[in-house]
């Protein structure tokens, strides 16, 4: 701006408009996005050690955001918990926290079929963001599948040695 003075310029009409449309239109966050980012809900880890618990760690090496979803399953096959951590943009935070309201209840199949668009959608996600709302439907499925695998494990240690699990 300084430079922009010293040509003498600063004054004109021309310039003073331009910087009007840059600052009136620049990206904003919309408000869902900024409701989550600045009051997450569930934040915080399981042990990946309870067998009722699967982790969906996921990345995005294009931006460096990463993001951690802990889900809790109950007897019934439906996740009764969820929680997250994650660290990137606000809209990655943002993504992770509806992702956690969005699955509390839902079987596993359903779960499954969550989309990265209907999370973008409901957050306003803008195009350039996408790729936040893409993690959170990665981590879902992962922390799915990781739970699925220790169940597999646990049905097959049974089988062999009923004795081990019953008390």
């Amino acid at each position: 701006m300084l430079s922009v003075r010293l040509l003498g310029i600063y004054n004109s009409r021309k310039l003073r408009e331009n910087i009007f449309f840059l600052f009136k239109n620049a990206r904003k966050y919309h408000e869902k996005d900024m409701y989550h980012y600045n009051n997450p809900r569930n934040v915080g880890s399981m042990k990946k050690e309870d067998p009722n618990v699967g982790i969906g760690l996921v990345g995005a090496p294009a931006c460096g955001d990463v993001m951690r979803l802990s889900i809790r399953v109950d007897s019934e096959g439906r996740i009764s918990e969820a929680k997250f951590k994650t660290f990137g943009c606000g809209s990655a935070i943002a993504s992770s926290s509806y992702m956690t309201e969005l699955v509390k209840g839902m079987t596993l199949d359903d779960a499954l079929k969550v989309r990265n668009t209907e999370i973008a959608k409901e957050l306003c996600l803008p195009p350039v963001k996408l790729h936040c709302s893409m993690l959170a439907e990665d981590a879902i499925k992962s922390a799915i599948r990781d739970y699925q695998s220790k169940s597999k494990i646990r049905l097959a240690t049974l089988q062999k040695s009923p004795e081990v699990f019953s008390a």
